[in-house]
C-alpha cells in the first residue's frame, strides 16, 4: 500500500487515525491476579504446613495447648516456636492430610523463639526457604497456620516494615523482625510467612494486643541458622555484648575510603550499662562491621559470631564512628537470661 497521504474533495489531508487507548484492567481482572497469587502460595505450602499440640505437666497436673510449624527437610525436620513447644511433656503433629505422628523436640532456643521438632513419617513435602534480606516493604506475603485450632487458614498482607526488634519470653530482644498486616490469631505461632513465590521468608510469632493489623516473623535466614545450629547440638551457646541494633547501610564514601570488605553493618541503638559493649567504649550511634575477625553486615552475622566467639576471650570489635574506623578490645560474656 503506498504511503501517499490520502485527501478529501477539498485537496486537503485527512486526519491521522487516533491510536485506540490500551485496553485497560478490569478491577475484576486485578483481583484474579491477586487472588491467583495467593491461591499459588497457599496450595504449594500448605502440604507442609502442620498443627502441634502439646501437653505441659505442672505440679502433679496437665495443661495443653497448640500452634503451628511447617516441615523444612524430606526427613521430618519441623520448624516452630518455642513458646509453642518450651517445656512439653507431649508432643503431637496433625499434617495437611490427616496423619498424626508423635513429635520429638531437637532443640529449643528461647532467645529467638524458635524450637525444631521431628517426626518419623514417610512421604513429607518440605518447604522451600526463601532470602529474607530480598524481601521488601510493601511486598506481599501469606501467612499459613491453625489459629484457634482451624487448620491450614490462610491470611494475606504485605510486609509492613524490616528490621523491628522484639522482646522474647526469655527478656533478650529478637532483632531484624518482620512485620506485616497479614492477620496472625493465637495458633498462628510458629506457621511460616511465604511470599508469592511459596517461599519461606519467617516464622509468625507474635502480635500485639489489641492493636489492628500489627503482626511479627522472625526472618527465615535467622531461623536457618538457628535450625542448623539445634539440629547439631541441640541448643545454642551465646556470647553477650550488651547493645541493641538493627542493619544499616553504609555511606559509599565511607565503603571506599576505608576500602571495607562489606557495605552495611549494625547500628548501635542502645549499650547497656556495665555490659562488654560499654566497658570496651561503644556508643549509641557507632556501626559495628567487624568481630573476632569476621566482616559483620547485619544483626545475623553478629549473632553468629557471638554465638562462634569464646565467652571470656578478648577480641577484636570494629566500628564506624563519624566516618572514622575504630578496632576496640571487647570481652564477650556468657549471655544472661535477662536483658
Amino acid at each position: 500500500m503506498s504511503s501517499a497521504l490520502a485527501f478529501v474533495s477539498d485537496g486537503s489531508p485527512l486526519p491521522e487515525p487516533v491510536p485506540a487507548p490500551p485496553e485497560a484492567h478490569t478491577d475484576g481482572e486485578l483481583l484474579d491476579a491477586y487472588s491467583r497469587a495467593v491461591i499459588g502460595a497457599a496450595e504449594r505450602v500448605s502440604p507442609s504446613v502442620v498443627n502441634i499440640e502439646m501437653r505441659h505437666r505442672f505440679r502433679g497436673r496437665e495443661a495443653g495447648g497448640s500452634g503451628s510449624g511447617f516441615i523444612f527437610t524430606p526427613d521430618g525436620f519441623i520448624l516452630t516456636n518455642s513458646h509453642v513447644v518450651h517445656g512439653a511433656a507431649h508432643i503431637d503433629v496433625a499434617l495437611s492430610d490427616g496423619r498424626r505422628s508423635r513429635a520429638d523436640l531437637v532443640g529449643d532456643d528461647p532467645d529467638t523463639d524458635l524450637a525444631v521438632i521431628r517426626i518419623d513419617a514417610p512421604n513429607l513435602a518440605p518447604v522451600a526457604l526463601g532470602d529474607s534480606q530480598q524481601i521488601r516493604p510493601g511486598q506481599l506475603v501469606v501467612a499459613i497456620g491453625n489459629p484457634y485450632g482451624f487448620q491450614c487458614t490462610v491470611t494475606s498482607g504485605v510486609v509492613s516494615a524490616l528490621g523491628r526488634s522484639l522482646r522474647a519470653q526469655s527478656g533478650r530482644l529478637i532483632d531484624n523482625v518482620i512485620q506485616t498486616d497479614a492477620a496472625l490469631n493465637p495458633g498462628n505461632s510458629g506457621g511460616p510467612l511465604v511470599t508469592s513465590r511459596g517461599e519461606v521468608i519467617g516464622v509468625n510469632t507474635a502480635v500485639i494486643r489489641g492493636a489492628q493489623g500489627i503482626c511479627f516473623a522472625t526472618a527465615i535466614n535467622t531461623a536457618k541458622f538457628v535450625a542448623a545450629k539445634l539440629i547439631k547440638d541441640g541448643f545454642i551457646r551465646r556470647g553477650h555484648i550488651g547493645v541493641v541494633g538493627q542493619d544499616v547501610a553504609l555511606p559509599r564514601r565511607v565503603v571506599r575510603f576505608h576500602n571495607l570488605p562489606v557495605d552495611s553493618g549494625v547500628h548501635v541503638e542502645e549499650v547497656q550499662e556495665g555490659s562488654p559493649a560499654a566497658v570496651a567504649g561503644l556508643i549509641r550511634g557507632d556501626v559495628i562491621i567487624g568481630f573476632a575477625g569476621r566482616p559483620v553486615a547485619g544483626i545475623d552475622p553478629l549473632h553468629r559470631s557471638l554465638t562462634e566467639t569464646e565467652v571470656g576471650v578478648r577480641c577484636e570489635i570494629t566500628v564506624i564512628r563519624s566516618a572514622e574506623k575504630l578496632v576496640l578490645g571487647i570481652t564477650p560474656q556468657a549471655r544472661q537470661t535477662t536483658g
